[in-house]
């Protein structure tokens, strides 16, 4: 019997294939379909499974440009910083961390001089936010 529960086995199928169906998901996490609803349905009401999204390869896209956007954010200013950063249109995904800056963001433009335009005005605007340090991605390799 698998050491991997059930749930494991559903998120690990979501990850590798949001768009799977039900009855692919059944299949490949070895449960009946009606069990993959129900979990699913939990994981989406905790919060667990938050959305479902393409991955895009940014070199394949000759109209978009794609960086990860480390930023450092003043603490007594952190908590409006990011609603106003979660607030902008250009901003595709932030997250926390705990590696070298404070937050980091998915940032899209239709090219290198407006994602420069983006971090200089928008996020570089933003009241709290210190620095950005953008990393342009070139290729998608996994």
């Amino acid at each position: 019997m698998s050491t991997v529960s059930t749930e494991e086995r559903i998120l690990s199928v979501l990850e590798e294939d949001a768009q799977a169906s039900c009855a692919e998901i059944a299949d490949r996490a070895d449960v009946s379909k009606p069990t993959v609803r129900k979990y699913i349905d939990r994981l989406e009401e905790k919060g667990v499974i938050v959305g479902y999204s393409a991955e895009i390869d940014p070199k394949k896209l000759s109209s978009q440009s794609i960086a990860m956007v480390g930023m450092d954010v003043d603490s007594g200013k952190y908590v409006g910083a990011t609603r106003t950063l979660k607030g902008l249109d250009e901003v595709q995904s932030l997250y926390t961390s705990s590696g070298d800056h404070m937050l980091m963001a998915e940032v899209r433009a239709t090219d290198g001089d407006e994602l420069g335009d983006v971090i200089s005005e928008k996020l570089l605007g933003v009241d709290g936010v210190t620095a950005a340090h953008p990393s342009f991605l070139q290729e998608r390799l996994k």
